[in-house]
């Protein structure tokens, strides 16, 4: 019997989410909605397959291994994978440089 994960978007991830979403609107609502139901279909598999995306590179060149991706060019859907859940933590433009978002994202946080 297959394992089912519970699959949870972080608000960081949602909201990368719909910033996607709202600036592809701006040119082409139908490709903004094409592409945003591509992402949820293919995180769909989060629930059942969450070691179907590769490590991190960058994080793995420094010895991170907790995270993983996928890659649905030329995003970058950055996750967690835990005993019973993914933690879906960010949506990013792979033709940007990771850790400046990533360091972007940390400053930005409140704690």
């Amino acid at each position: 019997m297959k394992k089912i994960y519970d699959v949870i978007w972080s608000e960081t991830s949602e909201k990368d989410l719909v910033d996607i979403v709202e600036y592809i609107t701006a040119d082409s609502p139908s490709n903004a909605f094409e592409i945003f139901k591509k992402i949820k279909q293919k995180t769909s598999s989060f629930y059942t397959f969450p070691d179907r995306g590769r490590i991190v590179p960058e994080l793995q060149d420094q010895g991170i291994i907790l995270y993983r991706e996928l890659m649905i060019p030329p995003r970058r859907i950055i996750y967690r994978i835990s005993e019973k859940a993914v933690y879906v933590l960010s949506v990013m433009d792979s033709r940007q440089n990771v850790e400046d978002i990533l360091l972007s994202k940390l400053i930005r946080t409140k704690l």
